[in-house]
């Protein structure tokens, strides 16, 4: 059995000859990904997005297209422009993603879960974001290790492209991965990346019971809002400001959803809610209005 098959089995991808596209970056994790993908028997389509960033970042969407070459898999370079500067990993990320689209398949493992947890609670988060990804068509290998791609990779003669970025210590994920997961595991005496994982899927299991317990409620039913347990509350009004949020990644924080939660109250009438968007309370009914009305 080759490594490939072995590993397929713990993978969540759709069924063979299903189209899919998959961010490619040239990383063993990325490359893994792909290579996964055909041997699911899907219709595969790797991207590779160039951030400008770097010279010579050419080299790595060469890499990336010989590879899909080799497999069968087409290819689609995009090239997006991000500007030096402050927070600019999150900066890369959001135009990474906005350039792939909410259905690529991305190449995110047990340790990306892992490190994502712990970096959301050292950010602030609550339940949901203690969830940490999710295993499905959108992290088909979420389940995998990152040792195990880079067998993967090494099983099929593949060299990754090694982003010199990664270990940078000015991004707070790298330091996650190279000190706190390392120290973690020394203290704990354990693999402390599975634990992680596993408290994530448990967590999240609790987070879909609490957002199926929520869609019974109305959000603009101030009265409703009002006498429900905050935590399904909170969901339902998540609910109604999602028109007016930054984007899938950045929901409505705790501080607004409170000031959603006072208006429905009766301790105010209306409440901003962000980027020119704001609600209003009527007849014991609340409207969000968007910008300019």
């Amino acid at each position: 059995m080759s490594v490939a098959e072995a590993l397929l089995p713990r993978c969540h991808f759709p069924p063979p000859g299903s189209p899919v596209t998959c961010g490619v970056s040239g990383g063993a994790d990325s490359l893994a990904l792909l290579v996964l993908a055909v041997e699911a028997g899907c219709t595969v389509t790797a991207v590779h997005v160039d951030h400008g960033l770097r010279e010579g970042s050419g080299v790595e969407a060469g890499l990336v297209a010989d590879v899909a070459a080799s497999l069968g898999a087409g290819f689609r370079p995009v090239t997006v422009h991000v500007e030096e500067g402050g927070d600019v990993e999150a900066r890369c990320r959001a135009a990474r993603l906005a350039a792939l689209g909410p259905e690529a398949a991305l190449g995110h493992t047990l340790d990306d879960r892992a490190e994502t947890l712990l970096l959301n609670l050292m950010r602030g988060t609550g339940l949901n974001g203690l969830t940490a990804l999710r295993p499905g068509p959108r992290h088909p290998i979420l389940e995998l290790r990152r040792g195990e791609t880079v067998a993967l990779c090494a099983g099929h003669n593949l060299e990754p492209f090694r982003d010199p970025s990664n270990a940078d210590p000015r991004f707070r994920r790298n330091r996650v991965r190279g000190e706190v997961i390392p120290l973690l595991n020394d203290v704990a005496l354990r693999d402390v990346a599975a634990v992680l994982a596993r408290t994530a899927g448990v967590l999240a299991d609790d987070a879909d019971l609490l957002d199926t317990l929520a869609e019974g409620l109305d959000p603009t039913d101030a009265r409703a809002l009002a006498a429900a347990p905050t935590a399904l509350a909170t969901r339902a009004v998540r609910r109604l400001l999602q028109p007016a949020a930054d984007s899938e990644l950045h929901p409505p924080d705790r501080a607004t959803v409170a000031r959603v939660l006072a208006v429905a109250g009766g301790a105010a009438v209306a409440c901003d809610v962000g980027r020119g968007w704001s609600v209003r309370r009527s007849a014991q009914r609340l409207e969000l209005v968007g910008p300019g009305s």
